[in-house]
């Protein structure tokens, strides 16, 4: 009775996102934990190196900078692209309409938004939303690399195309960066394409391609385990 109201709860967790009756796959076999991440890391210096940030003239108009959130051990490592108004006023990142489907998405492969590490390329909000310059991500890049090495996820899941082309150092859309599985750094850290949220709002016909994704990512690395 516990694993069919279990089934019945992911499914309707996958009708909010657009998709009905997929199932997902075993997790992959040999993929135990990062071992000690996160231990020994000065955690509070990270975040009071991208609170004091002046590295590029976004400080001069944020209200506050946006770490990230999430557990410090984390299999997974979310990472969309910049701060929004209501991320900017939080502290948070993906909050909001976009931020509550990616909680959805993420549900649907048995996971809360504390057993991840979500984070952006940038830590401050570029005025109206516009899109990160290449000058402020380089700036930036510094404090996320930081947050890399100290959680050592096992996968890293890009959202969004200002994310994939930062991390990848390529210039392709999503559609043609998604569905593959490509290395990160010098670790070859797996990553993952999938479309922002944002994006999916406006394009819901493409939700299904983002499932697709996160059974990508899944079958490349379980989303957690013992």
């Amino acid at each position: 009775m516990v694993a069919s109201n279990g089934l019945a709860r992911r499914n309707a967790i996958l009708g909010e996102i657009g998709i009905m009756q997929w199932r997902l796959r075993t997790p992959a076999a040999g993929c135990g934990e990062a071992g000690a991440a996160g231990a020994g890391v000065d955690w509070d210096g990270l975040r009071a190196a991208v609170r004091d940030c002046t590295s590029c003239a976004l400080h001069r108009s944020r209200t506050q900078t946006v770490f990230g959130v999430g557990s410090r051990s984390a299999r997974w490592m979310i990472i969309g692209e910049a701060p929004g108004a209501e991320e900017d006023r939080q502290g948070e990142p993906f909050v909001g309409p976009a931020g509550q489907l990616l909680t959805e998405m993420l549900r649907a492969v048995g996971l809360g938004r504390e057993q991840v590490f979500i984070a952006n390329i940038l830590k401050c909000r570029p005025p109206d939303n516009r899109d990160p310059q290449p000058a402020e991500i380089e700036a930036c890049s510094r404090h996320l690399a930081a947050q890399v090495d100290a959680i050592r996820p096992r996968l890293i899941l890009a959202v969004g195309r200002i994310a994939a082309q930062s991390l990848l150092g390529q210039d392709l859309p999503v559609g043609r960066l998604r569905g593959r599985v490509h290395s990160y750094g010098a670790s070859a850290t797996p990553l993952v394409v999938t479309y922002h949220p944002a994006y999916l709002l406006r394009s819901p016909a493409e939700k299904r391609k983002s499932w697709d994704d996160l059974r990508l990512a899944r079958g490349t690395v379980a989303p957690a385990g013992p």
